[in-house]
């Protein structure tokens, strides 16, 4: 009976000490030592829910993420519309990683909320499920343009609810549908289409929607950039999150080009812009 108890308890202990040794052994997918390119990678099922990953050399667990959305009226666009900026970030914050996404895009029998909403939590959910062979910390900001900034805020203000955004770059992103100067722009009709998949919305519906509508005192901080001449974006949009930012106690800076359109800026605007967002990333992220 005695023996029969020992042996039983040097096989516990061997089988533990064997999980154990396995445990330490356990490395990450991909070496932290060298700078890793992973393109095209699913993070969901569907053909439009991939994305690029770049992880830099030497990471840690403290390596934190950059996560590109791009834009395009929320019905066409790409991860490869950040091409050029995909190398402009990397060489200002070489000891982040970067991800670069695409989302499923809106149809006319498919709209973008909430799909696009749920495509930034499967990225977020996808990332902190890989962060070990990532080697990557659960700690994010976001970079959109045009409508994938709108999707950056809106997640950022109302979906995040884990509150592990630390950041937001808004270019040129619509804030609130509700904006007088808004509803009156004659592609008023298309946002909500595409937004809501109808035009006969109600202030409840486009409340969803608008970011400023969730602006909390535990909104990440928030850098935007307008330009003065777009033909997409009201002028109006910028002052109004802005308000809404400062009311709530929310860390933001405004910038605002008076000569500038939907991001098509000159190189002299297009400087000026870097320079003020790898600033605020640097200070606050």
């Amino acid at each position: 009976m005695i023996r029969k108890l020992l042996t039983t308890v040097l096989l516990i202990f061997t089988l533990t000490n064997c999980s154990s040794n396995n445990n330490e052994a356990k490395a990450p997918a991909y070496a932290v030592n060298t700078a890793i390119n992973l393109k095209d990678v699913a993070y969901g099922s569907d053909p439009g829910q991939i994305m690029d990953v770049y992880l830099p050399a030497n990471r840690t667990g403290d390596t934190k993420v950059i996560i590109m959305v791009h834009g395009g009226a929320w019905v066409r666009g790409s991860k490869e519309d950040f091409a050029d900026f995909v190398p402009v970030i990397k060489a200002q914050f070489p000891n982040y990683a970067l991800v670069n996404i695409n989302y499923r895009l809106a149809t006319n029998t498919s709209p973008a909320f909430p799909k696009q909403i749920e495509d930034l939590q499967k990225v977020i959910t996808f990332l902190k499920d890989n962060s070990f062979d990532y080697t990557v910390d659960n700690n994010y900001a976001f970079i959109g343009a045009s409508a994938g900034a709108h999707l950056a805020m809106l997640y950022g203000y109302k979906y995040d609810t884990s509150h592990e955004v630390s950041a937001i770059c808004n270019i040129v992103g619509p804030a609130d549908f509700l904006d007088p100067a808004y509803t009156a722009h004659p592609l008023y009709g298309f946002a909500a289409q595409s937004l809501l998949g109808t035009t006969n919305v109600t202030d409840k519906m486009i409340s969803e929607v608008s970011p400023v509508a969730h602006v909390t005192s535990q909104a990440p901080p928030t850098i935007m950039f307008y330009g003065g001449v777009d033909p997409l974006i009201t002028s109006s949009q910028g002052p109004r999150l802005k308000a809404d930012l400062d009311a709530a106690g929310v860390y933001n800076e405004y910038n605002f080009y008076a000569n500038g359109g939907h991001g098509d800026w000159d190189a002299a605007t297009m400087t000026d812009m870097y320079t003020k967002l790898t600033a605020f990333l640097n200070n606050n992220f």
